[in-house]
């Protein structure tokens, strides 16, 4: 980020970020752009508050990124396009390490680059897909009043730029803990790399514009899931249609919303196993035969290059129990740009599943 960027009125930033959500609204699924349109807003006057503060105090000018909860219903091109109007702090640790949104940050997270293979394909998710079904017995209905409690552990890499000088960073790997009500209306999330208090923060809805996403592929709520059809073939219809336009190509929108419901959102057990069928049935779906979660898990990988954006998402899996421990994307083709500080071998994110589980009560662990 440019410290010496013009600044805007306050009257000007305000309408350049309305401006902003808009078109941003334009782009993304409902579900996706209102359920954190609220908490961004108050962030953007958050930090251009701290930018008068600091500018007022003669103090260095400094980054910070803009993060929000979860990967799926992050904002992308709404935070690029803001990051170059605000300017706020980064914290620096006791031990001289530099902090950003509660997280330490260090050199970018790399991985050797496993080989892929469309070979057994079919077969590996039809595994899956059986364990998935043979396990539902310990996959209990989420019941009106209950909450779906998903513990995970997590981090990133992403490109940093201060000054006009752009490096590779990540953001230490944490614990990230989330609770969500089976309609989806009532939520609570502890994770610092997005929270400003250790405490967490709200999700429950409506927001204060009175904005209730209802259920969708991009709000899965369980109430919601708990309808899906379990035919392999209608759900991922389903997914191709109501994801149409999205992505960089729709097989990969398709591949990368199933990826979504693995990871953080509690399918019933049959839909659950059927999500597994649909995916084998997705162009460009490949094998990697070792790939290694967030807390150094080795297992085995299905995965799908993204040509786009030269990354690789990948599901991992246990390779004996085929359980799904977490998943992670790999860039693997270099890019032009910017983006060609990220390096093939470089782990753009990745996720451990610790917990998986339905509580009785908000901020209830198992």
């Amino acid at each position: 980020m440019n410290a010496n960027t013009p600044r805007q009125s306050p009257a000007e930033r305000d309408e350049s970020a309305q401006q902003l959500l808009s078109r941003t609204a334009r782009d993304l699924p409902a579900g996706r752009h209102q359920f954190h349109k609220e908490r961004l807003m108050a962030q953007i006057h958050q930090i251009q508050q701290e930018e008068r503060t600091a500018a007022a105090a003669a103090a260095p000018a400094r980054t910070r990124r803009f993060r929000l909860p979860r990967p799926a219903i992050m904002l992308p091109a709404l935070a690029a396009a803001l990051a170059g109007t605000v300017v706020a702090a980064v914290v620096m640790n006791d031990g001289g390490g530099v902090r950003d949104g509660g997280v330490a940050t260090g050199p970018a997270l790399t991985t050797h680059i496993g080989a892929a293979t469309t070979k057994g394909v079919p077969q590996l998710l039809g595994q899956i897909s059986l364990a998935a079904a043979e396990t539902g017995g310990s996959h209990p209905a989420v019941k009106p009043g209950q909450y779906v409690y998903i513990e995970s552990k997590t981090a990133d890499s992403f490109v940093k730029t201060v000054d006009d000088k752009s490096s590779l960073a990540s953001h230490a790997l944490h614990r990230r803990q989330v609770w969500m009500s089976s309609d989806g209306t009532k939520g609570w999330l502890i994770d610092p790399a997005v929270n400003d208090s250790s405490e967490g923060e709200t999700l429950s809805l409506p927001d204060e514009q009175g904005n209730t996403p209802v259920g969708s592929l991009n709000h899965p709520t369980y109430d919601y899931l708990a309808k899906l059809t379990t035919d392999p073939d209608k759900i991922l219809a389903k997914i191709y249609k109501e994801t149409k336009g999205h992505g960089n190509s729709p097989d990969q929108e398709a591949f990368t919303t199933i990826g979504d419901l693995l990871v953080e959102s509690y399918p019933p057990a049959e839909l659950y196993s059927a999500l597994f069928k649909a995916a084998a049935k997705i162009p460009g779906v490949v094998v990697v035969n070792d790939a290694v979660d967030a807390v150094g898990r080795h297992g085995i990988a299905v995965a799908r290059l993204d040509e786009t954006s030269g990354e690789r998402e990948e599901w991992i899996f246990d390779e004996k129990t085929h359980v799904f421990l977490g998943d992670r994307s790999v860039k693997v083709i270099a890019s032009a740009g910017e983006d060609a500080l990220i390096k093939p071998g470089t782990v753009t994110f990745t996720n451990a599943i610790v917990t998986r589980a339905v509580v009785d009560g908000m901020k209830q662990t198992p």
